[in-house]
C-alpha cells in the first residue's frame, strides 16, 4: 500500500466491525474507496472477549474492503473506547531553571511527562494527555506558551485512562490479522473530528455517539476537548430490553427496534400492532407498538440521564462552561425515531443529528454518510493526518548546500578565495515540525510492546 495514496480506519464495535479505506482528493474532502464489514464476534462493551472470533471478524471486514477496492490491506488506525476508559482533570507544574529563556518544546514535555508519573489503579494506564490551558508565573489562560519568558509554567490537563491489557488485547487482534498498526486514537475523538465543526468546538458542544455495546461522551469548548466519559450501555440494551419484555428473539427484537421503534410512547396509538411470526410452526405473536416504544423509551432515559450527569460533571452551568452548541448526536443509536426530542426535552439543550457528510466528496455513497459510520470516517481522517505528518518530517532538508553551489560563479581553480565574498546563504527554511501528540508516542510504545511479545 502506498502511504500517500490512501489510508485505512478499522472500528471495532461491539456490534460491527468496520474497515474503510479512503483517501483525499484535490478538493481535501475523503474518497471511500472502499468499505467491509462483519459482525462483531467476541467484543462485549467496546473490551475484546474472545480473542480469535475478533481477529475472524477483522479479517472478513478487511477481505470485504479489499474486495471492494481492489486494494490491499497493510496497516490500519485503530480506534479505542469500551467501558474501562475513563478521565480525570489534572493540573501540574515545572519551575524552569533559567527564566530568562524563552519557553521551548523541552519545557512541555517535561511538564507533560510529569503527568504521566500519576499513580493509577492497578492494571490502568495513562494513554492520553491532553494540555488545556498554560498559566505562567501565575499570568492565566494561555494557549501557546512556547516561545514566552517565565520561571513557572503550569497547566490544566485532561487525562484518559485505561485498562492497559483491554488496550493491548486490541493490539495483539489487529497484529494476528496479518495488519499493522499505524496508530491507535481514541473513537470519541475520531467520531467528534467526523461530525463536528470548529464553530461547535470553540462555542461549546456534547458529543454523544451511541454505539452497539457503549455510548461515548466528548465535550469540546473553546476549541479544546475538556471532558470525555464511556457509560456501559448503547444499543444492544435496548435491543435486550424489548427481546425479554416482549418474549422474541433477538433478530426480531432488532429488527422490532429498527422498522417500528421510537423513544416517544405518546407518537403510538393502542391499537397500532405488529405481528412477528411464531418459532418452528407456532403461532405467530401480536405486539403492541406502544408497549414497545414505552420498553425502549424506559431504557434510553436511563442511558441519557447517565449522559447528562457526566455533562453536569464537566460544569455546563457555569456561564463560562456553557455550551451554546448544544448537543450532537451519533453512531448507529442515533438513528432512533424521535430520539432527538427526547434528548431536548431531558437536557433542555438544542440537539441535532451528527451526519460525516461534511468531509466526504460530493459523490459518496449515502449509506457512508450515515451517523452508523461517524467514527469509521474520523479513524480515516485520522491516519490520513497521521500520513501528513509523516511526509512532513520525511521533507525536512537536512544539510546546508555547499559553498560551491551558493557561488556558481566562483572559477573552482582559484586558489586564492580572500577577494570573493563568502557570506553563508541563510538556511532553507524548514517547515515548521508539527509536534508528535503524546497518543502517538504511547502507540509507538505500544507497537514496540507487540513486537517483542511475539
Amino acid at each position: 500500500m502506498e502511504n500517500t495514496k490512501y489510508a485505512v480506519g478499522l472500528d471495532i464495535g461491539t456490534t460491527k466491525i468496520v474497515a474503510m479505506i479512503g483517501r483525499e482528493n484535490e478538493y481535501g474532502k475523503i474518497e471511500i474507496l472502499g468499505i467491509g464489514k462483519s459482525k462483531s464476534l467476541g467484543v462485549h462493551r467496546g473490551v475484546v472477549n474472545n480473542i480469535t472470533q475478533t481477529i475472524q471478524s477483522i479479517q472478513q471486514a478487511v477481505q470485504e474492503a479489499e474486495g471492494v477496492s481492489g486494494l490491499k490491506i497493510k496497516d490500519c488506525v485503530v480506534g479505542i473506547a469500551g467501558q474501562h476508559i475513563r478521565s480525570l482533570q489534572h493540573s501540574d507544574y515545572i519551575t524552569r531553571p533559567d527564566s530568562e529563556e524563552v519557553i521551548n518544546e523541552d519545557d512541555l514535555d517535561k511538564l507533560c511527562n510529569q503527568v504521566y508519573k500519576l499513580v493509577m489503579l492497578p492494571g490502568e494506564e495513562i494513554i492520553h494527555v491532553l494540555p488545556q490551558e498554560y498559566k505562567i508565573d501565575g499570568q492565566a489562560e494561555i494557549k501557546e506558551p512556547m516561545g514566552m519568558y517565565g520561571g513557572r509554567l503550569e497547566a490544566n490537563f485532561h487525562v484518559v485512562v485505561g485498562q492497559i491489557s483491554s488496550i493491548r488485547n486490541i493490539g495483539r487482534c489487529v497484529k494476528s490479522s496479518g495488519l499493522d498498526l499505524a496508530g491507535i486514537t481514541l473513537e470519541p475523538l475520531s467520531a467528534a473530528n467526523a461530525v463536528l465543526s470548529q464553530e461547535e468546538k470553540e462555542a461549546g458542544v456534547a458529543l454523544i455517539d451511541i454505539g452497539g455495546g457503549t455510548t461515548d461522551l466528548a465535550i469540546f469548548k473553546d476549541g479544546i476537548i475538556r471532558h470525555t466519559a464511556v457509560i456501559p450501555f448503547g444499543g444492544g440494551v435496548v435491543t435486550e430490553d424489548i427481546k425479554e419484555g416482549c418474549s422474541i428473539i433477538e433478530k426480531q427484537a432488532e429488527l422490532l427496534k429498527i422498522k417500528f421503534g421510537s423513544a416517544w410512547p405518546g407518537e403510538n396509538k393502542e391499537n397500532e400492532i405488529v405481528s412477528i411470526p411464531g418459532l418452528r410452526g407456532r403461532e405467530p405473536k401480536e405486539i403492541s407498538l406502544k408497549n414497545l416504544s414505552k420498553i425502549i423509551h424506559a431504557r434510553v432515559v436511563e442511558i441519557i440521564e447517565q449522559v447528562y450527569v457526566e455533562i453536569k460533571n464537566y460544569g455546563h452551568e457555569d456561564q463560562k462552561k456553557k455550551l451554546i452548541a448544544g448537543i450532537v448526536l451519533t453512531g448507529g443509536g442515533s438513528q432512533l425515531k424521535h430520539l432527538k426530542q427526547l434528548v431536548e426535552y431531558i437536557t433542555g439543550m438544542d440537539t441535532r443529528i451528527g451526519y460525516p457528510n461534511e468531509h466526504l466528496a460530493g459523490d459518496s455513497d449515502t449509506e457512508i454518510a450515515s451517523p452508523v459510520y461517524a467514527t469509521a470516517v474520523g479513524l480515516v481522517m485520522n491516519a490520513l493526518q497521521q500520513q501528513k505528518r509523516n511526509a512532513t518530517f520525511k521533507a525536512e532538508p537536512t544539510a546546508q548546500p555547499q559553498l560551491e553551489d551558493q557561488h556558481p560563479n566562483v572559477d573552482k581553480t582559484l586558489g586564492n578565495q580572500e577577494s570573493i565574498e563568502t557570506k553563508p546563504t541563510p538556511k532553507p527554511t524548514a517547515p515548521p515540525r508539527e509536534r508528535k501528540s503524546f497518543l502517538e508516542k504511547w502507540s509507538e510504545k505500544l507497537k514496540d510492546f507487540l513486537d517483542n511479545a511475539e
